[in-house]
């Protein structure tokens, strides 16, 4: 059996068509595009746009807003002048393993780039978070994350100087910073909450990542905590959202075990 658009049920797709099977022209070509690029493969050039146009049957403006589409999607991306099939988005678990292991595991090389390491007195707002007195001394450490020498996010990392006094000297700025904490300073992480949220890249974000300003990018706020539960570091990451995306691993609770959103009985709210 056929269906309308090559969706059959159950197709991810599908969910953007509605019962009564009108749809706009524009995602009629999209949904023509995304067959076209499993036939393509990655790194394939898309056909030029007036070929597309007259092939699918819609106008020059028609057939860019479902390329536009699909360029945010991460499905597309442009190169030089023209535009090519992407790849996979890369996965990055939500854990405590690093940025370094997440890209590895993809097969690609992770990297990063510096912006700059400060020093500065802490706020109330992040010294509360950081278990800290206000006005104690804090680096504050910004790199845009690289795979494959492509920029593809931008992490901010607070830290107390007390915790690694000698991160202006003794850190690689391109390496990984858990490593460093474990390997040469013996801190080890114990666990963190995170927040995960979409947002839009600011002009100086987009202009630091290579972005267009209108690209959904995915942000991560991360507070860490080492084995002791001693706070220890405060995270701001964005990705591109046509770059990556996240994953986990969900279990049931061990019988007994509370809800962490339900108080302890007969401790305070």
């Amino acid at each position: 059996m056929e269906y309308e658009y090559g969706q059959e049920p159950g197709a991810p797709i599908r969910s953007g068509i509605p019962e009564h099977g009108r749809i706009p022209k524009y995602y009629a070509a999209k949904v023509e595009i995304a067959a076209l690029l499993q036939e393509l493969g990655e790194g394939e050039p898309l056909p030029a746009e007036r070929d597309l146009a007259l092939r699918f049957e819609v106008s020059r403006e028609t057939l860019r807003q479902a390329l536009r589409e699909l360029v945010l999607e991460g499905r597309l991306r442009r190169l030089g002048r023209g535009t090519v099939v992407a790849g996979p988005k890369m996965e990055q678990p939500l854990s405590l393993a690093s940025y370094t292991e997440g890209v590895r595991r993809q097969g690609r090389t992770p990297g990063r780039h510096l912006i700059g390491l400060d020093r500065f007195a802490c706020p109330a707002p992040l010294a509360a978070d950081l278990g800290l007195q206000v006005g104690d001394a804090v680096w504050h450490m910004e790199r845009v994350l690289l795979a494959d020498d492509e920029r593809v996010g931008l992490e901010s990392t607070y830290v107390a100087v007390a915790r690694v006094p000698d991160l202006d000297t003794d850190f690689t700025p391109d390496s990984s910073f858990y490593a460093y904490l474990h390997d040469r300073l013996g801190i080890g992480f114990g666990d963190a909450d995170e927040r995960l949220e979409t947002v839009l890249a600011t002009p100086r974000e987009a202009l630091l990542i290579g972005t267009p300003g209108a690209l959904p990018m995915l942000l991560i706020h991360r507070l860490s905590r080492d084995t002791q539960g001693r706070p220890l570091e405060r995270v701001r990451s964005l990705f591109r959202g046509d770059r990556f995306s996240f994953t986990a691993h969900l279990g049931t609770p061990n019988p007994g075990t509370p809800d962490p959103g339900t108080p302890n009985p007969g401790t305070p709210d």
